[in-house]
């Protein structure tokens, strides 16, 4: 399969927003998206739970319509757990609405969607499974013009589905998460509402009292997990902005940003800056831990160590 190498200019994607922001407060974070961030593409739409979606579909037409004034793709992200009839209508109406016209993709994050989209080019998500070649392969020839690729695997696998060279007819572009916590796992049962004594039919949205997650702490006091609604995170924040240039080298294009409640036009220009090779990741490092100091940092995952593990990416390399 032909996969695309890193383009001269590689592509910054703001991926969905994972957390329950208040409209207004959603409004005005990607109006700053469209008018300041040097991002190539955004995701919107609903990926952890489509209770949440009446409080700002309204809003979502102008905030696509202002993103493409701006020079930027809009890619509409489908849930990832699909739990019932209502969250499988949402999904078809995402599938269906999207403007091919205005170079907008839709981007699957289970199969129901890809089953939709098969045929039509469009995105894969990083909570679909993509862990092989064979998978790559079969996504690709089904219309996937764009995979982002699941949040744990090891440098070494990516490297392997970068180099992947079976022919296809289009080529596929790869992306990687490199800035965000790490979604871990999402469930049917609401975690937070539970923290709160409520049913998930009856949470009250409490979820929006935890704007980038809620710390679980071990009997210990440890940090090591954050909750989100019906998802499962790191409590670390994934960073590779160390890591990039190897990303870059295996031939990976396009890096993933996740959206938190801190300054997220300043990241996307530091991230922009590694990117064109005019800082470099402990710059960035530095950087990042002034504008994101409400958890530490880890890369793991990458390095083939447990996910919160913070790795010196010039030890793992003479190991």
């Amino acid at each position: 399969m032909a996969i695309s190498p890193a383009p001269a200019k590689a592509a910054l994607t703001l991926g969905p927003l994972l957390f329950n922001w208040p409209a207004r407060e959603r409004q005005d974070f990607y109006a700053r998206i469209a008018d300041e961030a040097p991002v190539d593409a955004v995701c919107l739409g609903e990926v952890v739970c489509g209770k949440r979606t009446p409080f700002f579909a309204a809003d979502l037409p102008a905030m696509a319509e202002r993103l493409r004034r701006a020079g930027k793709q809009v890619v509409w992200s489908t849930l990832a757990l699909v739990v019932g009839g209502r969250d499988g209508e949402a999904v078809h109406a995402v599938c269906a609405g999207a403007d091919d016209a205005a170079g907008d993709l839709v981007e699957a994050n289970d199969f129901g969607a890809v089953a939709l989209l098969a045929g039509r080019s469009h995105a894969i998500g990083p909570f679909v499974n993509v862990y092989n070649e064979g998978t790559l392969h079969h996504l690709a020839l089904n219309g996937a013009q764009r995979i982002t690729l699941p949040f744990e695997l090891p440098g070494q696998s990516i490297r392997a589905l970068a180099a992947a060279a079976e022919p296809v007819e289009l080529p596929v572009e790869l992306e990687v998460q490199i800035f965000g916590r790490t979604p871990l796992a999402i469930s049917a049962r609401c975690y937070h509402a539970r923290t709160q004594g409520r049913s998930k039919n009856a949470c009250d949205f409490v979820c929006d009292m935890d704007p980038d997650g809620m710390d679980v702490e071990t009997l210990e006091g440890q940090s090591f997990l954050a909750i989100n609604g019906t998802q499962t995170l790191s409590h670390a924040i994934g960073n590779l902005a160390r890591e990039v240039p190897e990303l870059m080298g295996m031939g990976v294009g396009r890096f993933r940003l996740s959206p938190h409640q801190i300054d997220m036009v300043a990241v996307a220009r530091i991230f922009r800056a590694v990117l064109d090779g005019r800082i470099d990741g402990a710059e960035a490092d530095a950087r990042l831990a002034e504008l994101a100091p409400f958890a530490p940092f880890a890369n793991g995952f990458f390095h083939g160590h447990e996910g919160a593990a913070q790795v010196d990416p010039d030890s793992a390399l003479s190991d």
